[in-house]
C-alpha cells in the first residue's frame, strides 16, 4: 500500500496547456521521424554508382560566367583534365567588364575544346542568367548537357565519366551533388551545415522517385529535353530558377537519376560574408514559389515541423511539469538524427563536421532563425 501511494505521487498531473504544448511537441517529432527514417535514411543505405569504364556519348560542358574573371582563370583549366575522349566547354560571357572576354580569348587558343558564347548589354537581349545559358546551350554541339558554374573545380577527373548520359536512353537527367569548399571560420561551418540538408532532401527525394530540385554547379540533362518542354519559358521572368525549376518541371521518377560518387562530384565556392550569403538565399527563395503544389506542401510541412518542433521543446521547459519530458523528447530526436545524418555528412564530403554534429544540429536552428530575420532587411538583389 505505501509503495502505491508512493508511485501515485510521483504522477504529475498536466493542465490544459501542457498538455496540448506536449502533444503538439510529440506530432513534430513523429513528423521529424518520418523524413528521418523514411526519406533521408535511403540517400544514407542507397549503394553509390560506381564510375562507368567507358565513355558513351560526347558531352558539352556550360559554363555561366558573369564578371568571373578571377574564377574563370583558376577553375577553368580543369575542365580540360577530364579522362573523357569527346567534350566540348562551351563557356557563356554574360555581359561582362571585368576582362573575361580578354581572358577567354587567351584560353581559347590554348584548348581546342573551348567554345566561347558572349552576350553583349543591348536592348535587344534580356538580361539574365536564363538568356545567357539557353544562349550556351543553343550554341552546344551535343545532346548530352552537364552544366556547372565559373567558381566551380570536378572532385576528379572522372568528373565528366560519371556525369555522362547513362546506359538507359530513358534517362534524360542526372541530379549531382556539389558541395561547398571548406574555409576559415564558423560562418563558413554552418553555410556548409546548413546546404547540406538542402542536398540531403532533394537528393533523397530524388532517389524515391520524387525530384523537385537540382543545383546548377553539378547537373546534367538532354539538350532535346530542354527544347522539347520550351527551356526556361514557363520561368523566364523570375531572376533565378534556371536549375532547380528546370529539374521541378521536367523531372519524375523515370527519367531522373542521381550521382554522388565522389569522382563525379563539384566543389563550390561559399560565400564569405553574412550579407553575400543572405541575399543569394533572398533571391533563391523567388523559385520556390513557382514548385508543384505537392513539392511546396512536403517543404513546407519539413520547415513548419523543423522550427515548431524547438518552438515547443523551449515552451515545456519553462514548465516544471513538463521539463523532463520535453528533454526526454528531444534527446530522443538527438539519438535518432545522430544515427543517420552523421553517415550521411560523411558520405557527402563533410566528414569532419560529424562529430560535432549534435552541437550543430542545436546551433542550425538558431542560425535559421537569427538568418530569417535579418533577411527581412536585406535587400533583394538581381541574381548576377
Amino acid at each position: 500500500m505505501r509503495h502505491l501511494l508512493a508511485f501515485k505521487n510521483t504522477i504529475v498531473e498536466l493542465n490544459i496547456i501542457e498538455t496540448s504544448l506536449l502533444g503538439a511537441l510529440i506530432f513534430c517529432f513523429l513528423v521529424q521521424l518520418y523524413f528521418s527514417l523514411f526519406v533521408h535514411l535511403k540517400l544514407a543505405s542507397t549503394k553509390v554508382q560506381s564510375i562507368p569504364e567507358n565513355a558513351l556519348n560526347p558531352i558539352s560542358v556550360i559554363v555561366y560566367a558573369r564578371n568571373e574573371a578571377k574564377s574563370l582563370e583558376k577553375y577553368l583549366p580543369n575542365l580540360f583534365n577530364q579522362n573523357y575522349p569527346n567534350f566540348e566547354v562551351v563557356v557563356v560571357n554574360d555581359r561582362s567588364w571585368d576582362g573575361t572576354d580578354d581572358l577567354l580569348e587567351r584560353l581559347a587558343k590554348q584548348y581546342t575544346q573551348l567554345k566561347v558564347v558572349t552576350v553583349a548589354e543591348g536592348d535587344k537581349f534580356i538580361a539574365g542568367k536564363k538568356f545567357a545559358v539557353t544562349m550556351g546551350i543553343k550554341a552546344s554541339s551535343y545532346d548530352w548537357l552537364v552544366l556547372t558554374d565559373a567558381d566551380c573545380e570536378p572532385a576528379s577527373a572522372n568528373w565528366l565519366m560519371g556525369m555522362q548520359q547513362p546506359a538507359a536512353e530513358s534517362t534524360e537527367i542526372v541530379i549531382g551533388y556539389a558541395p561547398l569548399m571548406k574555409k576559415r571560420g564558423f560562418l563558413n561551418v554552418m553555410i556548409r551545415f546548413e546546404t547540406f540538408f538542402k542536398a540531403v532532401n532533394y537528393l533523397a527525394y530524388a532517389l524515391k522517385g520524387k525530384p523537385y530540385m537540382g543545383v546548377g554547379r553539378n547537373l546534367a540533362y538532354k539538350k532535346s529535353l530542354f527544347f522539347k518542354n520550351k527551356g526556361f519559358a514557363a520561368h523566364m521572368h523570375i531572376a533565378v530558377g534556371d536549375d532547380d525549376l528546370f529539374v521541378n518541371s521536367n523531372g519524375n521518377r523515370n527519367n531522373t537519376e542521381v550521382q554522388i560518387n565522389k569522382e563525379a562530384q563539384v566543389w563550390g565556392e561559399p560565400k564569405t560574408s553574412l550579407i553575400a550569403y543572405l541575399r543569394e538565399k533572398k533571391v533563391q527563395k523567388g523559385a520556390k514559389v513557382l514548385y508543384k503544389s505537392g513539392h511546396k506542401l512536403m517543404l513546407a510541412i519539413q520547415a513548419i515541423a523543423y522550427f515548431l518542433f524547438y518552438a515547443f521543446t523551449i515552451a515545456l521547459l519553462c514548465f516544471k511539469a513538463t521539463l523532463y519530458l520535453a528533454i526526454g523528447v528531444f534527446v530522443l530526436s538527438l539519438i535518432v538524427r545522430c544515427l543517420i545524418y552523421p553517415r550521411l555528412l560523411k558520405r557527402l564530403n563533410y566528414g569532419e563536421l560529424r562529430w560535432w554534429f549534435p552541437l550543430l544540429d542545436i546551433i542550425l536552428f538558431v542560425f535559421v532563425v537569427f538568418n530569417s530575420f535579418l533577411s527581412i532587411f536585406v535587400k533583394k538583389v538581381q541574381w548576377k
